[in-house]
């Protein structure tokens, strides 16, 4: 028979913390799920385009409109896909508790995000002159597709310019509290690899 002795260290504090679940945190699984439901919309736009296309016929993009040029969307590209490495540098960084590296990571990451947006406005100021999202079903397809994404980096940027607001704050974070920090780089890095299967589905496929 258990008595009062046993019962109280049964349910003491150290013995119900041993009991917690071990395991990823609610935000982080919250994270992952959004990001899982923005890939499935993404794979269904890429997935419509190259239907289209092979339903379309042998001239993609349809007669009257160009392929797309190269030379922009590389140099997007080169700004966008290495702004991930700030982010896990400061992630790593307020690991251990090392506030300054956090802040310089977002800094960085939020000076690339911002240029890739700026040569996506200079990208549409050129192709709006060709065509449309009411052209075809090319030019719907693209700027639909283009334009999902920079309003990714738009919400991405948006995150960021959170943490890094929030990093400025003497006891935000630390080695101790980086969780938000580490489930805004998990949608930064989704954001930068759908933008590499976009560069091969609108920017290389046409040419393939």
């Amino acid at each position: 028979m258990t008595g009062r002795g046993g019962v109280a260290a049964a349910t003491g504090a150290e013995a119900l913390s041993t009991e917690l679940p071990v395991g990823r945190p609610t935000g982080w699984w919250g994270m992952v799920l959004f990001v899982t439901t923005e890939a499935t919309l993404f794979a269904c736009l890429l997935g419509s385009y190259f239907y289209l296309r092979f339903q379309y016929g042998p001239h993609w993009p349809p007669h009257g409109i160009e392929a797309p040029k190269l030379l922009r969307p590389l140099v997007m590209t080169a700004v966008l896909l290495p702004s991930s490495l700030p982010v896990i540098w400061a992630e790593h960084g307020i690991r251990r508790g090392q506030r300054w590296r956090l802040r310089a990571g977002l800094a960085t990451t939020l000076l690339l995000g911002a240029t890739f947006l700026t040569l996506l406005a200079t990208e549409y100021a050129e192709t709006l002159r060709h065509f449309t999202l009411t052209t075809d079903v090319y030019g719907s397809l693209f700027y639909l597709i283009t334009g999902f994404h920079g309003l990714h980096v738009l919400v991405g940027l948006t995150m960021l310019s959170w943490l890094f607001a929030a990093s400025l704050r003497r006891g935000r974070f630390g080695a101790r509290r980086h969780e938000r920090v580490r489930n805004v780089a998990i949608y930064w890095h989704f954001v930068d690899v759908v933008w590499a299967a976009i560069l091969f589905t609108i920017y290389l496929s046409p040419r393939l």
